[in-house]
């Protein structure tokens, strides 16, 4: 919807556009800006889960839940 509001948002405006459609403007905004900065979690996340691969990879691909937890600390 999003992508929808950006295509026409010179002609029509954000809050014109935003009557119509079942989004309100807040979270238009709200989705804009986490696409152009996104969220620290997600760069952790991603960070932790490189780590975990590489550990399980290290390992032969065979690596038991909890030893996967103790190595990633």
């Amino acid at each position: 919807m999003t992508r929808f509001i950006d295509e026409h948002l010179q002609t029509y405006g954000v809050g014109s556009i935003c009557k119509i459609l079942p989004i309100a403007p807040s979270v238009y905004y709200a989705t804009v800006a986490r696409q152009k900065n996104p969220c620290v979690c997600r760069q952790t996340d991603k960070e932790l889960s490189d780590k975990i691969r590489k550990v399980w990879n290290d390992n032969f691909c065979v690596y038991l839940q909890r030893q996967r937890n103790q190595t990633a600390s």
